[in-house]
């Protein structure tokens, strides 16, 4: 009886400290996306994607534009034109619009790289900023509402956008 009664006492005891624990948990959330947009320093990652990318469509017009020239030789040579001349031309434009697409799939590749060259150091701050900003809460998650994976979030779940936005300096 008495093994009985201790372990009703202990068990007493674990459902309060659990219940009393599971009162104290903290989350929070934030748009991460919206948070980054804010950022003066995407602001200046945008603008140097920006130049980065009319390099890359500058060239691909130049390249376009050598295309076109080659093509209106061909138009030119007119029937007279052997055909030797003729099969040396279309090789030409063929290997010319060869180079053109694999200069796309290039860029493509290269616009890709350099956005997250860019990006990453913004994302980092913003992720550290709200990592700072959790624990000087006491948060034990924090939860991106932008990704519309959270399905739910009560209203005693902390918003960090306006604390992390002050962290960081931003209006």
């Amino acid at each position: 009886m008495r093994n009985l009664m201790k372990l009703f006492v202990l068990l007493i005891f674990a459902t309060a400290t659990i219940s009393a624990t599971a009162q104290n948990l903290k989350f929070g959330h934030i748009d991460l996306q919206a948070l980054v947009q804010l950022m003066p320093e995407r602001a200046t990652a945008e603008t140097d994607f920006n130049n980065f990318q009319t390099e890359l469509e500058d060239v691909l017009g130049e390249m376009q534009q050598n295309y076109q020239q080659k093509l209106a030789e061909l138009e030119q040579l007119g029937e007279d034109a052997s055909e030797v001349r003729r099969n040396a031309k279309i090789t030409e434009l063929q290997e010319i619009q060869q180079r053109v697409q694999n200069y796309q799939v290039t860029a493509n590749q290269q616009l890709q790289q350099k956005q997250a060259e860019l990006l990453q150091p913004v994302f980092d701050k913003a992720e550290k900023a709200i990592e700072e900003v959790a624990q000087e809460q006491g948060l034990l998650y924090v939860f991106d509402v932008g990704s519309r994976v959270v399905l739910y979030k009560s209203n005693q779940s902390v918003d960090l956008l306006p604390l992390v936005k002050q962290k960081l300096g931003i209006q």
